[in-house]
């Protein structure tokens, strides 16, 4: 209960200020519709009589290549984008601090071990990388990507979960805990993992971002064939570029409706993690 409390009154706070309101609900909303959207709204239905026609109050996006509406694909498609988006940025997190804090509290061989596999992997790029893992690996399943990205995305934040490690474990109450013989684990998860929540939720969104960036590109060049029953953001955006949407003032909101959105969710996710950094980063607040 007391943890709950804790959570909630450091929710208020955040909300409290313009920007993180502004980020919180705005990302709830994306949540929300990525959860409810297929069930609660109606899938669009194949018009004929209505091809690639512009916006109207029949249609306020106006429709694509086979007739649907645009805003209700829209409204559908962001659940397969939040999946991949969040779950890379929960995997990568669990993988990158859980090895950045073995690496840094108990150093030697570990410590070498990671760091040359991290810096392997940063060598990387990572988007060709994918690229050619796509030839030979069929990415039809949200999972399967979530899991690629964060084998490949966690190098960075795990060394600067590394360096915070280096520093709070010569903190006092980390020597205190040592002394009392309290074990690796507990230290780590109980002493210096708590002092560094907000700098890892702040990391976990940026991962979550660039996730979002490497899957819609993926899927607009055509290497991400997700099955799915219902387009995505990315196969609305693959599809209207293909048909050269943009090229008809009438049809061009078949393809900027889905980047507008994918640039608001993006949006909403950076106040986010901005308006956690300076409410719950000490030395920002003591240097304002």
């Amino acid at each position: 209960m007391r943890n709950l409390g804790r959570t909630l009154q450091r929710l208020r706070v955040l909300i409290s200020k313009p920007s993180g309101f502004v980020g919180f609900f705005g990302v709830l909303f994306f949540v929300l519709m990525g959860i409810f959207g297929p069930l609660v709204i109606p899938s669009p239905k194949t018009d004929v009589d209505h091809i690639r026609e512009g916006p109207s109050a029949q249609y306020l996006f106006g429709t694509d290549n086979n007739g649907k509406d645009v805003l209700l694909e829209i409204l559908r498609g962001g659940a397969d984008v939040l999946e991949i988006a969040f779950l890379t940025g929960i995997l990568t997190t669990i993988i990158a601090v859980t090895l950045g804090s073995l690496a840094a509290y108990l150093g030697g061989s570990l410590d070498n071990a990671i760091n040359a596999v991290a810096n392997f992997l940063l060598t990387l790029p990572t988007f060709i990388l994918l690229i050619v893992l796509s030839t030979v690996i069929r990415l039809d399943n949200p999972l399967l990507l979530a899991v690629l990205l964060s084998l490949l995305f966690w190098p960075s934040l795990m060394r600067t979960v590394r360096a915070q490690v280096l520093s709070l474990r010569e903190r006092d109450y980390v020597e205190a805990a040592r002394a009392l013989d309290l074990g690796t684990r507990h230290i780590i998860t109980q002493e210096i993992l708590p002092n560094m929540a907000s700098y890892i939720i702040i990391n976990m969104i940026f991962v979550s971002t660039s996730a979002i960036y490497t899957m819609i590109g993926l899927i607009v060049l055509g290497f991400v064939p997700i099955s799915i029953k219902n387009p995505n953001w990315g196969v609305l955006v693959n599809t209207a570029s293909s048909a050269g949407a943009i090229n008809n003032g009438s049809t061009a909101l078949w393809l900027l409706a889905p980047v507008m959105t994918i640039a608001l969710l993006q949006w909403f996710l950076i106040m986010l993690a901005r308006s956690i950094e300076d409410t719950f980063n000490p030395r920002l607040k003591a240097g304002g």
